[in-house]
């Protein structure tokens, strides 16, 4: 395809990476290269059978060094990077020394000042590094943003934010159960709500934590235009009984002035709209998820203050 882009793609055998390859294919583009250290790949014989693999990131690499110092057209564009949370910040690193431009899945970094360091990197390198953030081109939530824009100013709405999605004895093993690695619950799941959150309602003006475990935190965030208490879960005993009696092992609710805020569906395509948007250059930007990474850092270092204030009407219920 004319003006096609090339891409290559860490973490080939994550959960999230075929919705990166779909988003390449669906864009017209190329995926010429892919790295992970497991070989379970097959997925890719979907999208891009013909791109080279590699389970080494030297090898990869060079890989990327090689198809650069060539110039005939075979440079690596744009590295997407699915990988756990923790490498984020040196893949990231990698993409750029390669000079492509880095497309990194949330949270792009664990910590605010990592942002702050990769800021240094895109001056030196003048290549650009974009994050997913795709509940911010949800429908739902573009059509809410406009009406909270077109309202009142004064007015502070009241939210409650659940989420509980059921996991197994597996994630305490992987690296999502290491809170170095993964950034704790509130990281790992949470940041694209409390993404989602501050992209609508406004800046982060308090913010209290409630609990704060392994499997589920909870808390109160007040925003320039919304009080929230939000409550994150993978404890599949925490799931009302009337959804656990349908069978059902996630539970999303967001309740606005006491109203069931509607964003559960329209999400398949929300990664080829993030693309898009990069490639037509209104990819959201590493700035632009630093209030987030400030947000779920200070919570997963807070002191939690137990049943007082207003705290999440399900820490009455759960076993804590």
């Amino acid at each position: 395809m004319l003006n096609a882009k090339n891409f290559a793609l860490i973490g080939a055998a994550g959960y999230i990476a075929p919705r990166h390859m779909a988003a390449i294919q669906e864009t017209g583009n190329n995926l010429v290269a892919a790295l992970d250290k497991f070989d379970s790949v097959g997925i890719m014989d979907r999208f891009f059978p013909e791109a080279s693999f590699f389970t080494e990131p030297e090898r990869f690499d060079r890989h990327l060094d090689k198809l650069r110092r060539l110039n005939q057209g075979q440079a690596v564009d744009y590295v997407s990077i699915c990988t756990p949370n923790y490498l984020h910040d040196s893949h990231i690193r990698l993409a750029l020394r390669n000079n492509a431009h880095a497309i990194c899945e949330k949270p792009i970094v664990l910590n605010p000042w990592n942002v702050d360091a990769l800021q240094l990197l895109e001056q030196e390198t003048k290549k650009e590094i974009y994050t997913i953030l795709q509940l911010r081109l949800h429908p739902s939530v573009i059509e809410l943003k406009k009406k909270i824009q077109n309202g009142s100013k004064d007015k502070i709405y009241d939210i409650d934010l659940s989420y509980i999605t059921s996991r197994g004895k597996w994630y305490d093993i992987s690296w999502k159960g290491n809170i170095s690695k993964s950034g704790g619950i509130t990281t790992n799941i949470g940041v694209h709500l409390f993404d989602m959150l501050s992209f609508v309602f406004g800046k982060v003006k308090r913010s209290d934590v409630h609990l704060l475990q392994n499997n589920k935190a909870a808390g109160y965030l007040e925003l320039e235009q919304a009080r929230v208490r939000w409550f994150l879960s993978i404890d599949g005993n925490d799931i009302p009984a009337d959804r656990k009696d349908q069978g059902q092992s996630t539970y999303r609710s967001i309740l606005m002035e006491g109203k069931e805020f509607e964003f559960s569906g329209g999400f398949s395509d929300l990664h080829t709209v993030s693309y898009q948007e990069i490639l037509a250059g209104n990819g959201f930007r590493i700035e632009e998820a630093r209030q987030s990474i400030e947000m779920v850092h200070a919570i997963r270092n807070a002191k939690p203050l137990g049943l007082q204030g207003d705290f999440h009407p399900l820490l009455k219920i759960i076993s804590v």
